[in-house]
């Protein structure tokens, strides 16, 4: 894909975070992860820019300290507590190799990984069916891309993720949100498993996932359009948008299926007239024109860039998706 020589050097100068270096060589270029200026970049992640930014407030057992908490609690306040931190962190590129996020990583089994009572303590392998199967698909998502795919707790939820489907191959997020494209989670973290580590179950589930997405074209679902899905928002966090759609089935494979062309046309329109996209919001929670959520607790965005300005990270991320419909 031709990209212009000034985005590509935004893209890629030492100005611009080694995480979003890395992503534009080897999604958007299609280069190896052995190429010079991939492992350059990946030395750095961590040690400059946002993920050492993140990772210097965190704490010796591995969590980051939220006011007001009895303890090291980890999913509030949102969303700067430590499970956040983590998801954010993943996206990056951080991975197990770093003494920090093991000790995170370890601090998410023992804390995670438990028949907890209370909100202090989320299960990820929830006790019913609907039970956060948002926080399952996140972290499932983010220890995965950390390196801990053959953990025994990863293959547990990974099960449950593939037998908490839907028959038409949606899942649910809540009890009232049945089938719902909100709940993009599951397919997610079935996404980031190799292809070569991927059984008949977990085939089955994402070729099942897909065509869910794509009978709607990742943007259809009941009679009224929801505006929050037509907006760019990072940290997405646990928010479907369009984008989001469009990197999880790019990724696994669908990139040439013509029933993206809707959300790819979408994609191309959110393009600002010098060759860029600018994040929309910080995430729908703090949407002034009203996101349709209902919130119950007071939350604190955690912003990587400002919205409504070029954005390194979105254009990164829409960049990889087109580079991989083109390719």
């Amino acid at each position: 894909m031709r990209i212009a020589p000034r985005i590509r050097h935004w893209l890629t100068e030492p100005k611009s975070d080694p995480s979003v270096r890395v992503r534009y060589w080897l999604d958007v270029e299609g280069r190896s992860r052995n190429d010079s200026r991939v492992r350059n970049a990946s030395r750095l992640v961590g040690r400059t820019g946002w993920a050492a930014s993140l990772l210097k407030n965190q704490l010796a057992d591995g969590h980051w300290y939220t006011a007001g908490t009895t303890g090291p609690e980890l999913y509030r306040p949102k969303y700067v507590a430590t499970f956040w931190h983590a998801l954010v962190l993943s996206d990056l590129g951080m991975t197990r190799t770093d003494t920090r996020i093991r000790r995170l990583a370890e601090l998410i089994f023992r804390r995670f990984d438990q028949r907890a009572a209370g909100e202090e303590q989320l299960d990820y392998r929830p006790r019913g069916r609907y039970r956060e199967i948002c926080v399952t698909g996140l972290v499932t998502r983010a220890l995965i891309r950390f390196g801990y795919l053959d953990h025994p707790a990863v293959q547990r939820s990974l099960s449950w993720l593939v037998d908490s489907q839907r028959s038409d191959g949606g899942w649910n997020d809540s009890p009232a949100n049945r089938g719902s494209l909100d709940a993009w989670e599951p397919l997610a973290a079935l996404a980031e498993v190799p292809v070569d580590k991927r059984d008949q179950a977990v085939l089955r589930s994402i070729e099942r996932g897909a065509e869910f997405y794509l009978k709607r074209r990742l943007m259809r679902e009941g009679r009224r359009r929801y505006a929050p899905w037509f907006r760019i928002h990072y940290p997405n966090h646990y928010y479907y948008d369009i984008l989001v759609g469009l990197r999880t089935l790019t990724t696994l494979g669908y990139a040439s299926d013509p029933r993206l062309a809707p959300a790819l046309r979408w994609l191309h329109g959110k393009r600002t007239s010098d060759g860029r996209w600018a994040l929309d919001l910080a995430h729908p929670d703090l949407d002034p024109r009203g996101s349709g959520y209902q919130l119950n607790e007071l939350v604190f965005p955690m912003l990587l860039e400002p919205p409504g300005e070029p954005s390194r990270w979105a254009t990164v991320d829409a960049l990889s998706v087109l580079a991989r419909a083109q390719r």
